[in-house]
């Protein structure tokens, strides 16, 4: 006799769950994705390399221009340290431009679609590209103002017309001016995420730093005394001198603000990140 078999209707699949990634491990890829970013493309190192040279070779310049002419630095208006940092007024324009194009290319070349694509919370990517972009020009900034001072120093010391680190409001200029290069680079970034385009953006910092305040010179009077110590170019002339002008605002003040507007275009770059496509 055969014993009847019982057919047993075949499992039911269940497809597996995707693995979910948390936040935490997924900033940390794209982190290390965005320092590859900026390591491997030539337009960082080349423009990093060249806000070195120029923040440095242009006071030198300066500097020895005064030694040949010494009458240059009498009275009371004389500021070595001023004049030691008087390079990142170009600068800028390069770091705030680098800013614009670490995300700006990325649209240009099309690979922010496989960006986004791998990394479906767009603001961490965001994110990552201020952390990392911001952490490499802080470390440039901060080398560069050091620099500068110290190689200006080192000349005008010569003729005894220099001064030290130890010596106020020397130190506070130094370490604002990095900062305050750290604060156009991110600001840049931001104009960037806005725009999406390099010319754009870069026009629109060039803008924002050099042309407004020469807008602003032409208001008046009553306007100019409530309007242009707040806007985004004139926070230079406050960190980067060792006089007190009671038009602008204070140097720490001044560089607050103008963090808070990089601040602004960055939250403003980030939700049109999340709201627009790419």
């Amino acid at each position: 006799m055969t014993a009847a078999t019982a057919q047993h209707p075949p499992a039911a699949v269940v497809p597996a769950r995707p693995t979910r990634v948390s936040t935490r491990t997924q900033l940390g890829r794209l982190l290390r994705s965005e320092l590859v970013k900026l390591r491997s493309v030539r337009s960082t190192v080349w423009t990093l390399a060249a806000t070195v040279v120029v923040c440095v070779a242009v006071p030198l310049l300066l500097s020895l221009a005064v030694i040949n002419a010494p009458h240059q630095a009498e009275g009371p208006n004389w500021d070595p340290t001023g004049l030691s940092l008087s390079g990142l007024y170009l600068g800028q324009l390069l770091v705030g431009s680098l800013g614009v194009l670490v995300i700006s290319a990325e649209y240009s070349t099309g690979t922010i679609r496989a960006t986004l694509s791998a990394a479906p919370q767009r603001s961490l990517v965001l994110v990552a590209k201020t952390v990392t972009f911001s952490a490499v020009v802080a470390v440039v900034a901060f080398v560069t103002t050091f620099v500068a001072f110290l190689t200006v120093q080192a000349v005008l010391g010569t003729h005894h017309l220099g001064t030290s680190l130890g010596t106020p409001p020397a130190m506070r200029m130094v370490v604002g001016g990095a900062l305050y290069l750290v604060a156009v680079g991110l600001l840049g970034l931001g104009i960037g995420a806005i725009v999406r385009t390099t010319a754009a953006g870069i026009v629109t910092v060039v803008g924002l730093l050099f042309v407004l305040p020469v807008v602003g010179s032409f208001l008046p009077p009553s306007w100019q005394e409530h309007t242009v110590k707040y806007l985004p170019g004139n926070e230079a002339s406050s960190v980067l001198s060792a006089r007190y002008d009671p038009t602008q605002l204070g140097p720490w003040s001044g560089l607050a603000l103008f963090a808070g507007y990089a601040v602004l275009a960055l939250v403003v770059g980030g939700l049109l990140l999340r709201r627009r496509d790419a």
